[in-house]
């Protein structure tokens, strides 16, 4: 929604701008340097990126014109989960979870939150550790350094698309002084016409530069600034289990590993002390 709405400002903001200073707005309709600009910069796209980032893109699009799934409700079922299963091990044994951890979707634990239980990779990270927790064949810092590494390659995986577009908005503005340049050069062949005609010629040709320039710092670049705030978001939730886990390896109950996992998350998105403590209560109840 606010990208919609953040386009809007910029459209409303230029040619507004541009109407008022007494500038016709037919004058900024040339199709053709769009084919222009818009080709080149597909084109160089698609050379630039295996099919695999082409499809990290393509998926990508449609969640930033979303809002972020990452609030303090999300945050708090996230952790009154995690409760849930340290308090089960604590109480029967860390085997009592296995069944849990083997077959989420089927798991009883796991149902009370489908927030969480919906998200595959959130899912599969938690189970995934929660199963070398069972086995009891590592430690806690080999643990941690295991999630250190994963974390981190899920957050330059995640990168990617945004990386891949940035270049694009980095690259809009030279093809718009390409579209301009071929625009100059279709005047300078027309240069016997009258001084009113090749005036025109010029104006069309300034527009590529003008379209360029617009997409790619206007349009095409926030989403590249907005896709990076969503993977960091992301990578924060699982910084979050990572410490609560960790924490409860460590010999801590399992309120207290909760608490560690809250301290970790953004001030903007944590819950209070009171707030997850009631939230607990009542899932339990």
């Amino acid at each position: 929604m606010f990208v919609i709405i953040g386009y809007v400002i910029v459209l409303g903001s230029v040619l507004g701008g541009y109407a008022l200073a007494g500038g016709h707005l037919g004058a900024l309709w040339q199709p053709l340097e769009v084919l222009i600009i818009c080709g080149a910069a597909l084109g160089a796209f698609i050379v630039s990126n295996n099919m695999k980032v082409l499809k990290a893109v393509g998926k990508c699009i449609p969640g930033l014109l979303k809002g972020s799934k990452y609030t303090k409700s999300r945050y708090m079922e996230l952790m009154a989960l995690l409760y849930d299963v340290l308090q089960k091990a604590r109480k029967e044994g860390l085997m009592s979870i296995e069944r849990d951890v083997e077959a989420p979707h089927e798991s009883p634990l796991f149902s009370k939150y489908p927030n969480i239980s919906h998200d595959h990779h959130l899912m599969e990270f938690i189970t995934d550790y929660l199963r070398m927790m069972v086995s009891g064949s590592l430690n806690a810092f080999e643990i941690e350094n295991l999630m250190d590494n994963e974390i981190d390659t899920h957050h330059h995986e995640s990168l990617v698309p945004a990386h891949a577009i940035q270049k694009l908005a980095d690259g809009l503005p030279a093809f718009g002084i390409v579209a301009a340049v071929m625009g100059v050069v279709k005047t300078m062949a027309s240069v016997g016409k009258p001084p009113a005609v090749l005036g025109e010629m010029i104006a069309h040709a300034l527009v590529g530069t003008f379209l360029g320039i617009l997409m790619g710092y206007g349009f095409i670049g926030p989403l590249s600034a907005l896709l990076e705030q969503k993977v960091d978001e992301a990578t924060k939730e699982l910084q979050c289990v990572k410490v609560t886990l960790l924490a409860s390896m460590q010999g801590y109950a399992p309120a207290i590993a909760v608490e560690f996992g809250r301290k970790v998350l953004y001030s903007t998105e944590r819950p209070t002390f009171a707030e997850l403590e009631s939230h607990v209560k009542q899932k339990k109840a």
